[in-house]
C-alpha cells in the first residue's frame, strides 16, 4: 500500500510531465484543475504572463451543494469555470488534469465545461 505522502508526490512527478508538454499561451489559456478531499478548483491560466484570468472552486458563495467533493459539484465547477471564461473572451483552452485520472469528478468537470461553450 502506497502512503497519502507517496501518493501526493506521485501526483506531482506525473503533474510535471504533463506541465513539460504544454504551457497556457494569450490566444489558449490552461485550464487547470486541482481536487482535494474536500473540493473541486478550476482555474484558467496565462502561463506567459503568469495570469489566472479566472477561477471557480466549490466554495464560491453562490455555490449552494450539498456536498462538495462529489460529480455534481465537479460539474458545477466545469460549467461556473466556462462561464466566466466565455464573458472574458476566452473560447479555447488547453486542459491540464492536474497529474489526476481523467475520470470520474475530472472527467464530469471537463464534460460539464465543454457542454458550456469551451473548446479543448
Amino acid at each position: 500500500m502506497v502512503s497519502k505522502k507517496n501518493k501526493a508526490e506521485l501526483r506531482r512527478k506525473k503533474h510535471m510531465r504533463l506541465r513539460n508538454r504544454f504551457a497556457g499561451t494569450p490566444e489558449r489559456p490552461r485550464l487547470a484543475v486541482f481536487r482535494s478531499d474536500k473540493h473541486m478548483y478550476a482555474q484558467i491560466i496565462d502561463d506567459v504572463a503568469g495570469n489566472t484570468l479566472c477561477a471557480a472552486s466549490t466554495l464560491d458563495k453562490d455555490a449552494g451543494l450539498a456536498k462538495t467533493n462529489n460529480v455534481e459539484a465537479a460539474q458545477y465547477v466545469g460549467k461556473a469555470i466556462a462561464e466566466k471564461a466565455l464573458a472574458k473572451g476566452i473560447t479555447q483552452v488547453c486542459f491540464d488534469r492536474g497529474g489526476f485520472l481523467y475520470h470520474g469528478k475530472v472527467q464530469a468537470l471537463a464534460d460539464a465545461a465543454r457542454e458550456a461553450g469551451l473548446k479543448f
